[in-house]
């Protein structure tokens, strides 16, 4: 079953790394838990830590907003 269409817009960001954390963002991501690849990975992972901080008040929470009317 493919998974649904995105409906949060996003955005591309470049981050450099070891090598070291790359091998093991591949490894993660080959039993398919954590993504099905390693720039997947790194996505679940770096939200997962966002929400952690957040829910101990160390990271801001998102702001909502109402679309402008154009």
């Amino acid at each position: 079953m493919a998974r649904p269409k995105n409906t949060t817009e996003t955005v591309q960001i470049t981050i450099s790394t070891t090598q070291q954390v790359k091998d093991l963002l591949e490894e993660l991501s080959r039993t398919g838990f954590y993504g099905k690849n390693a720039a997947e990975t790194a996505h679940l992972l770096l939200t997962e830590k966002i929400r952690d901080l957040q829910a101990i008040g160390q990271a801001p929470g998102p702001k909502f907003s109402p679309k402008q009317a154009v």
